[in-house]
């Protein structure tokens, strides 16, 4: 008996946080506050475009674009404030954490202040010299965005109050709230304009839609964090979450570049046509994003609460979110390379279709190796390594970006296409094999993935490769069996229970 009381024990409210229970939870309710006010963005940007008119949409896109810059001041303090929080809770050391979030958001909102001031004293030079702003709207633009420019601590602290959420697991009562501020966000400008026809107006509505959804946040993170003020804090808990956070900033940085420099090699390379070709299916297969970041966002706590105390969770989890990604995604990416020319021949005409569906079928293969990236990159992020997927990225940078430039020298905009793939199934592989090497008892897990995900992206190729679309269905209906076999096998017995269950009970498995 004694010896069985010596035996420590892992609480049971610690094991939850890795449970695949808890991990579906997360993703669906990530999704969900993602994908609603996407919908409503993509049906209410004509009414948008037939109210301000060409120029003054143009300038509404490109303010939406400087929101996006203002997330760069947060260093990346969010996603490492998610993963120091979650360490603290694994470890049931809490201690000091109304101090830490304190610190983080005065960090961070000193610093998004003193870059609004730089914004907003720039603003005349970018509107009347930078941007190509005809005068009889230049004066309307620089007050629409100077008055933009308030949100960006907004910004910046709800970066830093999602993080602290997001480490608590509370991802349901944070997309109830961020849901609605969300469909404001698009709806709200709608509305402004019916009263005041001016760009001024759109951005009141964007600031006031920001500071609703800080206050939102607020109010959930209190009762979480018992004591959090804003005075008598020391700035010094701060600092590693700067480091970590600097190096996932620089790797999110360098990930973008390798995104987006194709595009421009494309326009210096070829044609403006040629650019259009390319970029608009890329930027249609980016979309498919949501579904891995909502993934991550529930994945990175989890990880981070568990890697130094349940490996073996760690590890399910890993393999639970790379299997559960390719899963949701992998249907997707079949649709994409069958239907390419059809999809575009819908969307944007027979022309279009003509120019852009061999580049579509080619990124609709990269795309499942991109989006199944996250989940490993996940991990080395909760370790707190993010260093070195950031090494990782400027070694695919020094590589695949001459090699693109070669490629559209040989073979046009589908040579480019191919190098994006080819980096993208390295970029995942990569990752896969980075989380193996730092974290040791992911390494069965890592192996246990790479045959279903290689069974996958190989049919997904063959299916590209050919020009009927009868047997690009063939070879894509194998790539998915392949994928669930290989998928099948790298389950334990429990978790093919429980999906037995879910497939024969679903209305019981939804309530639960």
């Amino acid at each position: 008996m004694a010896s069985h009381a010596e035996t420590p024990r892992v609480p049971d409210d610690k094991t939850a946080r890795t449970s695949a229970g808890r991990l579906v939870s997360g993703v669906a309710w990530n999704a969900l506050g993602r994908g609603l006010p996407l919908v409503l963005a993509l049906a209410l940007t004509p009414v948008l475009v037939a109210q301000l008119g060409v120029e003054r949409w143009g300038l509404f896109t490109l303010a939406l674009a400087l929101v996006g810059v203002f997330g760069i001041l947060d260093l990346g303090v969010g996603p490492a404030l998610t993963r120091a929080l979650s360490e603290r809770i694994g470890n049931g050391k809490t201690e000091g954490e109304a101090q830490l979030v304190g610190a983080a958001i005065l960090t961070l909102g000193g610093l998004s202040v003193f870059g609004a001031i730089v914004v907003w004293f720039g603003l005349p030079v970018l509107v009347g010299r930078v941007l190509n702003v005809p005068p009889s709207l230049q004066a309307e633009a620089i007050d629409a965005m100077r008055v933009l420019v308030l949100a960006a601590p907004l910004v910046v602290v709800n970066a830093a109050l999602w993080g602290v959420l997001a480490a608590h697991q509370k991802f349901r009562a944070a997309n109830l709230v961020t849901i609605p501020v969300g469909v404001f966000y698009y709806l709200g400008p709608v509305l402004a304009l019916m009263a005041w026809d001016s760009l001024v107006a759109v951005m009141l509505a964007l600031v006031a839609c920001r500071l609703a959804n800080t206050l939102s946040y607020l109010v959930l993170v209190k009762p979480l964090v018992p004591g959090l003020r804003l005075t008598g804090i020391r700035l010094a808990p701060v600092l590693p979450l700067l480091r970590i956070g600097g190096w996932m900033t620089f790797s999110s940085a360098l990930m973008q570049l390798l995104l987006y420099a194709d595009r421009f090699l494309v326009g210096a390379m070829l044609t403006l046509a040629a650019v259009a070709y390319y970029a608009t299916p890329l930027d249609l297969v980016l979309r498919f994003w949501i579904l891995p970041v909502a993934v991550a966002q529930a994945l990175l706590p989890a990880l981070a609460s568990s890697f130094r105390t349940l490996p073996v969770e760690t590890a399910a989890l890993l393999r639970r979110g790379a299997l559960l990604i390719g899963t949701i995604v992998l249907p997707a990416c079949l649709l994409i390379v069958a239907f390419a020319h059809t999809l575009l021949s819908l969307w944007l005409g027979a022309g279009f279709a003509d120019g852009g569906a061999s580049v579509l079928r080619i990124l609709g293969v990269g795309i499942l190796f991109s989006c199944v990236a996250f989940a490993p990159s996940s991990l080395i992020d909760a370790i707190g390594r993010p260093d070195v997927t950031a090494g990782f990225s400027v070694g695919q940078a020094v590589v695949f970006l001459p090699l693109s430039a070669l490629s559209l020298y040989w073979f046009g905009i589908e040579g480019a296409a191919i190098v994006w793939a080819l980096r993208s199934a390295l970029d995942c592989f990569g990752r896969l094999v980075i989380a193996g090497w730092l974290y040791p008892p992911a390494l069965i897990a890592v192996r246990t993935v790479m045959p279903a995900l290689a069974a996958g992206g190989l049919g997904l190729a063959a299916a590209a490769a050919v020009p009927s679309v009868g047997l690009a269905i063939g070879f894509g209906l194998a790539a998915m069996a392949g994928f669930g076999g290989f998928g099948w096998r790298a389950l334990v017995a429990e978790e093919r229970q429980g999906l037995v269950q879910a497939i024969l009970h679903p209305r019981r498995s939804l309530r639960l």
